[in-house]
């Protein structure tokens, strides 16, 4: 069987919301499988209202849609979205109903642990229904503290802002969610772990992802340099504990980021028009520029500020040293390693075009789809499609307030 039906086989029924769970399902519908986001009615996920209005309610039109703002977007392509209460029972018995009839494989939940029970999507509740289901929690402590989490107070609590600044400046988050983000990469790859464990077995798996705890696994060498042998951690703004010279540089047009990984490199730089003049015995193994690497990096920018860009990435790149200039977005999205594998979405309303970057290994399902999504969805959009395949008759249920 090939990768594109293998995935395309999976329903993956999710109540999301912030940016870790959609962010994952967003893999799993790169993959090619059917991923149903259940939201609650009115108003659905929080999300659809933050941000910038994006999306024109028609073509040329100057009015802006409501729920579709542009937080909400990136994560949610190529998915569909059914709204229901499951507040009222009637709700939660449809819920349970997709499950089984719908044979849902991954039931995914990023709800507070003291929730899951109240709405009927606790892990005992559901494998009752569906014995070979997978069910996905990602919370920010696991499943015994009910504690509120945000990504940046992850890193707060994760010590990533300790590390993250200048060393006589403020604690600093990082530029992107990367605790939510961190969390759905490893979802993503304990549900593949799962999915074979079923192919074997035929069994289920209950998975909880603690957003605390996958963020503070990476962090391998602070954490032993500071329980193991009591060495200090300290933020370093763009320089690097143990190698020098590594920082970001200006120069005529712009900046660059440079990094000397070892002795050799330094020496090929020596050889450099202009950069002779750092020529010094003391210089010429790591430990010595390490020792003195405030100085030295003021050295280097005064030769870097004389020289253009493309200059330094020309020079740096024929001798083997690691250099990249400081790249906008605009600047990243038109690099032919990215722009020419942009996912991409169309919505069948505005017609306006929305681009995402791919996953690091493109899915079979791309390829085969031109590396086209379906548009985000808007609220219940797929509420007659979903529940009509299990016989149910959607404006009743909008009647009652159960959709």
């Amino acid at each position: 069987m090939s990768q594109v039906s293998l995935f395309s086989s999976l329903t993956i029924l999710s109540i999301e919301q912030a940016t870790t769970l959609p962010y994952f399902t967003l893999r799993l519908a790169q993959e090619g499988a059917r991923v149903i986001r259940i939201e609650n009615p009115p108003h659905g996920d929080p999300n659809r209202w933050v941000g910038p209005k994006v999306i024109p309610t028609s073509v040329g039109s100057s009015d802006y849609e409501e729920g579709m703002n542009a937080y909400f977007l990136p994560n949610n392509l190529g998915k569909q979205s059914i709204t229901l209460n499951l507040g009222e029972a009637k709700g939660r018995d449809l819920l349970h109903r997709l499950i089984n009839e719908l044979s849902v494989d991954i039931f995914a939940t990023n709800q507070r642990p003291k929730s899951m029970q109240k709405l009927g999507v606790d892990y005992n509740t559901l494998i009752a229904i569906k014995p070979d289901l997978i069910w996905l929690s990602i919370t920010g402590f696991g499943p015994q503290i009910n504690e509120a989490a945000y990504d940046p107070i992850l890193q707060a609590r994760a010590g990533f802002m300790d590390i993250t600044g200048e060393a006589a400046g403020d604690p600093m988050v990082f530029g992107l969610p990367i605790v939510d983000l961190g969390a759905g990469e490893h979802a993503y790859g304990q549900i593949m772990k799962a999915l074979y464990r079923r192919s074997a077995t035929g069994e289920g798996s209950r998975i909880d992802i603690s957003m605390f705890q996958s963020a503070v696994s990476w962090t391998l060498s602070p954490a032993m340099l500071s329980t193991s042998f009591k060495i200090p951690i300290e933020r370093r703004g763009n320089t690097h504990r143990f190698f020098a010279p590594v920082s970001v540089f200006p120069t005529s047009d712009g900046a660059v980021y440079f990094a000397v990984g070892n002795d050799r490199q330094w020496d090929a730089i020596m050889q450099l028009e202009d950069f002779e003049s750092l020529a010094n015995s003391k210089y010429e193994n790591n430990a010595g520029r390490i020792n003195d690497a405030n100085f030295l990096n003021q050295k280097i920018t005064e030769i870097t500020k004389r020289k253009n860009t493309d200059e330094l990435l020309k020079e740096f790149t024929a001798i083997g040293v690691p250099i990249s200039k400081v790249n906008s977005f605009k600047d990243v999205c038109e690099d032919p390693l990215i722009r020419d594998y942009m996912v991409t979405a169309r919505d069948p309303i505005s017609e306006i075009k929305i681009s995402i970057p791919p996953p690091p290994v493109i899915p079979d399902f791309l390829h085969k789809e031109k590396f086209s999504l379906d548009f985000p969805p808007r609220l219940g959009e797929h509420n007659e499609l979903v529940f009509g395949e299990i016989g149910i008759d959607v404006q009743e249920l909008e009647s009652r307030g159960i959709i």
